[in-house]
C-alpha cells in the first residue's frame, strides 16, 4: 500500500472550494485514493461528502492512500496540490 502523509495547504482546510478542488483531482488520477486525518479512518477521496466529513483544517496531516497499479505518481500529484494548496493537479511533479 502506497501512502503520503502532507499537511493540508488550504488555509481554510479541505473545506467547499478546496474540497472541491481535491475531489476532481483524485477522481481525474484514475486511480482509487483514500484520504484520512492522521489519527482518522480513511474514506473514499473522489466522494465530496467523505471528505467534506473528514473536517481537515488547514496545516492538520492527512494520510493519502492507494494501492492500485500506478499509485505511486497518483499519491505524488495528489499530495503536491495539497500540501501546497494549488489551484488544480499538477501536470508533473
Amino acid at each position: 500500500m502506497a501512502e503520503r502523509r502532507v499537511n493540508v495547504g488550504w488555509a481554510e482546510g479541505l473545506h467547499a472550494r478546496p474540497a472541491s478542488i481535491f475531489v476532481r483531482a483524485a477522481t481525474a488520477t484514475g486511480v482509487p485514493v483514500t484520504i484520512a486525518k492522521a489519527d482518522g479512518d480513511p474514506v473514499n477521496a473522489a466522494s465530496m461528502l467523505a471528505v467534506l466529513g473528514l473536517g481537515a483544517q488547514g496545516g492538520e496531516e492527512v494520510v493519502l492512500a492507494s494501492d492500485a497499479e500506478g499509485a505511486d505518481a497518483a499519491l505524488d500529484r495528489l499530495a503536491k496540490l495539497v500540501a501546497e494548496g494549488l489551484e488544480e493537479l499538477p501536470e508533473t511533479v
